[in-house]
């Protein structure tokens, strides 16, 4: 274990000392919010002082097989000690580096996926729908549930934009690192000629906020508009304006929803993506001011970074933020995103342990 890991971990296991004592004072048990916090804390902080425990044992474990081993008559017995302790110190090795990384309280949180066609045209718009396509079965596949939010369907097929949320375990978590620039290579459905053309979307994943952080919203500087909600609804989508555009007017955001009959709900749906929306946007302008001193590997998130390309001709998959290549694209289209999504996640890990790192030297 690398000695900034081990003093991270002391450092942990003092906190916890004093979170033991802080939550036996009747002071603190009285203010309920306080408690929780400290509750919360305590019981993140348990998880990998344990973790650290048990290396700490198998560290003593190994060391006295490792003695053992000068005695003929207990060599054997030794060995297999050896090396059953040191497999299980590479296993809680790798575990406790994982529990010792920082939590973004927004990994747990549902989260909007936004899909816009860009460059391309009609191909875009089909492209669109067939990432769409792609996240909802992802999103089947880890049991997360999805719905449309809004859509504007082009009209050869797929989308100009939509709007998805994906609610479960852990589903902004697992989907943040898909907002940027996704390049398509392929032949279109409309090409004559059978040459390969290129296309973009872009791609936007957003934390639902959590009510109690929530931006704060003006009614004054809001527009709502109300109109007839398209695509599928039989004769009720002719008779009653239940979709729900609104417009902040300070920063020109537009959100809207059309995925329900009622227009309440719809209204209520909407203000989620916009304040969503708002969030991301305070997010990102935080972020970009950070990137001055310094640019983390899976990069900021930005639509105008191209993260991926999807080649169909050699059925190839390139994630470029960190030179992933899979020769599988058929069935990562058909929702097997789940190696690509674990790949990102490793290459964040690395990121923070690095910066973990930075803190003790």
């Amino acid at each position: 274990m690398k000695s900034f890991i081990r003093q991270a971990l002391e450092r942990q296991a003092h906190r916890l000392q004093e979170l033991d004592a802080q939550l036996s004072d009747p002071q603190v048990t009285q203010d309920i919010a306080r408690f929780r916090r400290l509750s919360k804390e305590h019981s993140e902080l348990s998880e990998v002082v344990q973790l650290y425990r048990a290396h700490q044992q198998r560290e003593a474990d190994l060391t006295e097989a490792e003695q053992l081993r000068a005695d003929p008559d207990m060599r054997e017995l030794a060995e297999d000690e050896v090396q059953a302790a040191s497999a299980d110190l590479a296993a809680l090795n790798e575990q406790v580096q994982l529990a010792l990384l920082p939590k973004d309280p927004d990994d747990e949180r549902p989260a909007f996926l936004e899909i816009r066609a860009g460059t391309g045209g009609d191909e875009s718009a089909l492209f669109a729908g067939d990432l769409l396509r792609m996240y909802v079965r992802y999103a089947e596949s880890q049991g997360l549930r999805s719905e449309i939010i809004s859509e504007s369907p082009s009209e050869l097929g797929g989308y100009k934009e939509v709007v998805l949320r994906i609610s479960g375990d852990h589903a902004y978590g697992r989907l943040r690192f898909e907002s940027g620039g996704h390049r398509v290579q392929r032949v279109p459905a409309t090409e004559s000629q059978g040459r390969v053309h290129t296309s973009a979307c872009t791609v936007a994943v957003m934390p639902e906020p959590d009510e109690a952080q929530a931006v704060d919203i003006n009614p004054a500087d809001l527009r709502i508009d109300t109109y007839r909600a398209s695509g599928a609804g039989g004769q009720h989508v002719n008779k009653t304006d239940s979709a729900v555009r609104i417009t902040h007017l300070p920063t020109g955001i537009v959100a809207e929803c059309q995925d329900d009959r009622s227009q309440h709900r719809n209204r209520a749906k909407a203000m989620q993506v916009l304040a969503a929306r708002l969030q991301e946007r305070e997010r990102v302008a935080r972020e970009s001011a950070e990137a001055a001193t310094r640019k983390g590997l899976i990069g900021s998130g930005d639509r105008s970074d191209r993260i991926r390309t999807y080649n169909f001709p050699q059925g190839r998959l390139t994630d470029h933020r960190i030179n992933l290549t899979l020769y599988k694209l058929n069935t990562i289209m058909e929702g097997d995103l789940h190696e690509v999504v674990q790949q990102l996640q490793l290459a964040r890990g690395t990121e923070l342990l690095a910066a973990l790192e930075q803190q003790f030297t």
